[in-house]
């Protein structure tokens, strides 16, 4: 059995998540029967595939029901994301756009939260605006693919292939070391000997991958009449445990570049495009552990100029503006607006790097 030690948050997100699965596990049964509404795809086209991944940012905390900050009240009261509901009030089954969602911890086995084409079915997360904004953009088949877990840090859990371990002086004047990929434990004092726990760097990522690989390998099951696929892009909402760590979040641009160039690798998709979001609850010119995970956003966007080699194929989104409050921590109080929002502004990053 895996030993890992657990904080009071990630004991209370285990709770949150236990829930979770089993609303959303029912709901996508009780939709997969609905019949799909709007366009069809090109099934002639090899379907495009978007990896999502992260921590808690990138599950589905967005309530649907229970007044102010509910999907329901942001359509019918505040008039916003009519898209996703018809006249009758029923939600809209997008027929071109698949939405699967895999979990598991490290590299254990595989649960499947969705497979079924785009709706609401449980809670919301950021795949919803992602799925309708990418599906929008183009006339082939599209999958959203989940495969996240929360409470993982890009600085440890999630830490990619390649990466190199590295020393980091606290303000007590105490040097610690951090170890690279597959390295263990999660970090010890310069000059004392390591104890391996039954956890290593990158495990979540090594589990992740091979999740997402897994559904890849089943296309048939998981989008009906599929004749290939091609991995088109990447999403990132990650980043709420390393701004806790301040080695993890002086590291965290470094990784991203790294992240971001395996990924491709690893999927066989250099030409991939990539996006990624900042916390929400952080403000341009932070300088805490948020801020710096902020910095390493807006520095590998494109646009930034500071890695020629992403112009034009990799966005960094500032969601501070779309969010409605509350922080990653707390998952945004579960405001819905909070998680469309953000979708739609990846998804929409996502569309404009397509056209370009």
């Amino acid at each position: 059995m895996i030993k890992k030690r657990f904080s009071v948050h990630s004991v209370l997100f285990s709770i949150l998540a236990a829930v979770l699965a089993f609303t959303i596990s029912f709901s996508a049964k009780a939709d997969e029967t609905a019949a799909p509404q709007g366009k069809s795809a090109d099934m002639s086209k090899p379907v495009q595939v978007y990896i999502l991944m992260g921590q808690s940012n990138m599950l589905n905390f967005g309530k649907v029901k229970g007044g102010d900050g509910s999907l329901e009240t942001a359509i019918k009261e505040k008039k916003l994301y009519t898209y996703l509901m018809d006249d009758d009030g029923n939600w809209i089954v997008r027929g071109d756009v698949r939405n699967v969602r895999v979990m598991g911890s490290g590299t254990g086995g595989m649960r499947q939260f969705n497979n079924e084409w785009m709706t609401i079915s449980g809670n919301v997360g950021v795949e919803i605006g992602i799925g309708h904004a990418v599906g929008d953009a183009t006339d082939a088949p599209v999958m959203i693919l989940k495969s996240a877990i929360g409470n993982r840090a890009l600085g440890w859990d999630l830490l990619p292939p390649g990466s190199e371990g590295f020393e980091f002086t606290d303000s007590k004047g105490k040097t610690w070391v951090h170890p690279g990929y597959k390295g263990s434990p999660e970090r010890w004092e310069k000059g004392t000997e390591p104890k391996k726990i039954g956890w290593y760097a990158g495990m979540q990522y090594d589990g992740d991958v091979t999740r997402a690989k897994n559904v890849l390998s089943e296309l048939d099951k998981y989008y009906p009449g599929a004749s290939g696929y091609e991995v088109a892009g990447f999403f990132w909402w990650q980043g709420d445990r390393d701004s806790r760590s301040e080695a993890l979040s002086s590291r965290y641009e470094k990784n991203l570049v790294h992240l971001i160039k395996q990924l491709r690798k690893e999927f066989d998709a250099p030409n991939a495009k990539f996006v990624c979001a900042s916390l929400g609850q952080s403000e341009k010119g932070a300088t805490d552990g948020g801020g710096k995970i902020l910095d390493a956003v807006l520095a590998v966007d494109g646009a930034s100029g500071k890695y020629p080699e992403f112009k034009g194929n990799v966005a960094g989104v500032y969601t501070h503006p779309l969010s409605k409050g509350s922080s990653s921590g707390s998952h945004y109080g579960g405001n819905a607006e909070t998680y469309m929002n953000v979708g739609e502004a990846m998804g929409q990053a996502m569309a404009k790097l397509m056209k370009d």
